[in-house]
């Protein structure tokens, strides 16, 4: 089984994407997700130096689009990838481009998303001095007893013998001096204490943007930071990435998840190294390739020849949805969760200022989610009703 994975904050270096912008559309693509994110992504994947890219608001959306668009060079139609991919999983900001990869969100959504969590981390990170120190080595229960007798977080525990501490500056000073038995410190280049309390501003930011995305559920099995779980719906995924700011990144139990599901090979995407190099000593005998570069690309192609094969979500048919053609309000049948509707059942009926247009499920099928409410506006293009196409999904 294979499963692809998206890296998090700290694994950019300057340049990273120079030898990807010789490849035929990279640039072109990479522009597009730049014009979403409001940046400049081709001078911060290429010229930027370490400092510039340090900047939460810049790193986060770098790291999201050379991750969706990289993915591009191994399956130039996404939706081969669904035919291949066991599971995705992404560590942090990486969850973002996996939650795009598995069709969770747009691409263009997943930019917009990723570019306001940057700014209001940034801006959560600036309201008190903060970062983070990772922890190598130890006995795994006197580092985090240590942690707690400092006031600190575990904001990742990424198995391997890797622990992530999160606080106050001052908080790490005193840490720093009184270390855990056989551990070693290595100060993390990063702006704030991610994934702590200290980030509950950008939470409530970043909640009330997420209730304007539309979703859909993920068509490969996505494994969550919070607790390894995989995660089934759209809604609970986006929930789920919110909240994720303020608490920690759980990848000791995500690599978990990838050995319970039976996983035999790892692709990870740019700029890769730092969670295969995690799996390999987590999971030995996974085979994993870091697409660091284009030469990697035969590789990863390789591999997903070796490993691919269709997830158990590959099979069941596509959410289909029915949207309102115009502007108006909206008029709902009454038709609860389960109703199976015959092909040509007229569900709601969409009323304007001139005439009334019936919404009718053409295809049929069974009603999985109601988006509106009766007497609710609607404007050109919006949900109105979620349907499966063959019964009721569980």
């Amino acid at each position: 089984m294979l499963v692809i994975v998206a890296p998090g904050q700290g694994a950019q270096s300057p340049g990273f994407l120079g030898p990807w912008l010789e490849l035929p559309h990279f640039e072109d693509r990479l522009r597009w997700l730049s014009a979403c994110a409001g940046l400049d992504l081709v001078h911060y994947g290429t010229e930027a130096d370490a400092e510039a890219i340090r900047d939460t608001a810049v790193a986060q959306p770098l790291l999201v689009a050379a991750g969706l668009v990289s993915a591009l060079e191994i399956f130039p139609h996404p939706s081969d990838a669904f035919h291949v991919i066991g599971a995705a999983a992404g560590h942090s900001v990486g969850e973002i481009t996996a939650a795009a990869g598995t069709g969770v969100i747009s691409a263009e959504q997943a930019m917009v998303l990723v570019r306001e969590r940057g700014r209001a981390m940034a801006d959560a990170a600036a309201l008190k001095p903060t970062g983070m120190t990772a922890v190598l080595g130890g006995e795994p229960d006197e580092v985090l007893a240590s942690l707690d007798r400092h006031g600190l977080t575990a904001a990742n525990n990424n198995g391997a013998g890797q622990v992530v501490a999160a606080g106050t500056l001052e908080q790490l000073e005193a840490f720093k001096a009184d270390p855990p038995a056989k551990a070693r410190l290595i100060p993390l280049s990063v702006a704030g204490a991610f994934h702590t309390e200290h980030m509950a501003p950008a939470v409530e930011t970043l909640g009330r943007y997420a209730r304007a995305v539309s979703v859909h559920d993920p068509r490969a099995p996505l494994i969550s930071n919070r607790d390894g779980e995989v995660v089934q719906t759209g809604r609970n995924v986006l929930e789920r990435i919110v909240t994720q700011v303020s608490n920690p990144v759980r990848w000791d139990l995500c690599m978990q998840a990838m050995a319970d599901l039976g996983v035999t090979g790892v692709i990870e995407v740019p700029p890769a190294g730092t969670l295969t190099g995690l799996i390999k000593r987590s999971l030995p005998g996974v085979e994993t390739v870091a697409l660091k570069t284009p030469a990697d690309l035969d590789a990863a192609r390789d591999l997903v020849a070796r490993h691919g094969s269709a997830s158990p979500m590959d099979s069941s048919p596509t959410w289909r949805m029915l949207v309102a053609k115009t502007k108006g309000h909206v008029r709902v049948s009454d038709a609860p969760v389960g109703t199976h509707l015959t092909p040509g059942t007229a569900v709601a009926t969409l009323v304007t200022s001139r005439d009334e247009h019936p919404v009718v499920a053409e295809h049929g099928g069974t009603v999985v989610e109601w988006l509106v409410e009766d007497g609710d506006p609607v404007s050109p293009g919006q949900p109105i009703i979620r349907l499966h196409p063959e019964g009721v999904h569980s």
